[in-house]
């Protein structure tokens, strides 16, 4: 993993990097499932729908309606899906509670785990109901690109939240390095910043002789020992 620390992150608090975050495989998928879903739903909205001999609509699969409403439900929620997780991505470091993190990785190995098996089940249900049309009922292969597309990119949508739901077990597995936080982070709580030492400023009662007083006492108290010596004169 390209983070460490808690759950693949670093310290809370940290500068985001958009560079390294673009980067980073997981955000890698996330877009290209959000692209990939997108165009499964806009395909079957825009073209996965024909009024072939009557002002009814019908759905490209087979005129099954079951099919189109299926890829389109998996798809645009799929769309929504990867925004939020993308802001959750970049949210992610921000988070301080060692719990909050846990409960967005598992959000995330859930979901990407459930919507890889519903890409699944939606590949082989558009695949089969495609299988089942006639060319009668698509009169000049009407829809026929966008029926096409809407499968292959299922398919596509598979490997990608496959690779999802890998990286966040990994992200799990890699648990907490508890050397980053403190006590209240762990809590939820934002640390604690502890007030800032003041140095003592008064002043000091103990009383201290200035320097050379006493060398200096005991000079004027002692004559000094070579000074000439005079004799009172006598008249």
């Amino acid at each position: 993993m390209d983070g460490v620390g808690s759950f693949g992150a670093g310290r809370a608090g940290a500068a985001f990097d958009p560079i390294a975050f673009i980067q980073q495989p997981q955000t890698i998928l996330r877009i290209l499932s959000w692209i990939f879903s997108m165009v499964v739903f806009g395909s079957i909205i825009n073209e996965g729908y024909i009024n072939h001999g009557s002002e009814r609509l019908y759905c490209v699969f087979n005129k099954n309606n079951n099919a189109c409403n299926y890829g389109t439900t998996i798809g645009l929620i799929a769309f929504l899906a990867c925004i939020f997780f993308i802001i959750l991505d970049m949210k992610f470091q921000q988070i301080s509670s060692i719990k909050d993190r846990k409960k967005a990785v598992m959000l995330d190995i859930g979901f990407s785990g459930f919507w890889a098996f519903l890409w699944f089940v939606c590949f082989c249900f558009l695949a089969n109901q495609w299988q089942r049309t006639t060319p009668d009922e698509l009169p000049l292969n009407q829809g026929a690109d966008a029926a096409r597309a809407a499968i292959t990119f299922s398919f596509f949508s598979i490997f990608t939240w496959v690779g999802l739901t890998v990286r966040a077990v990994q992200k799990y597995m890699l648990g907490t390095d508890m050397s980053l936080f403190t006590t209240e982070e762990l809590d939820g709580k934002p640390p604690v910043q502890p007030y800032p030492t003041v140095t003592s400023t008064e002043p000091n009662d103990t009383y201290q002789s200035p320097p050379f007083t006493e060398n200096l006492d005991s000079n004027l108290r002692q004559p000094p020992t070579n000074a000439p010596t005079y004799q009172v004169p006598i008249y």
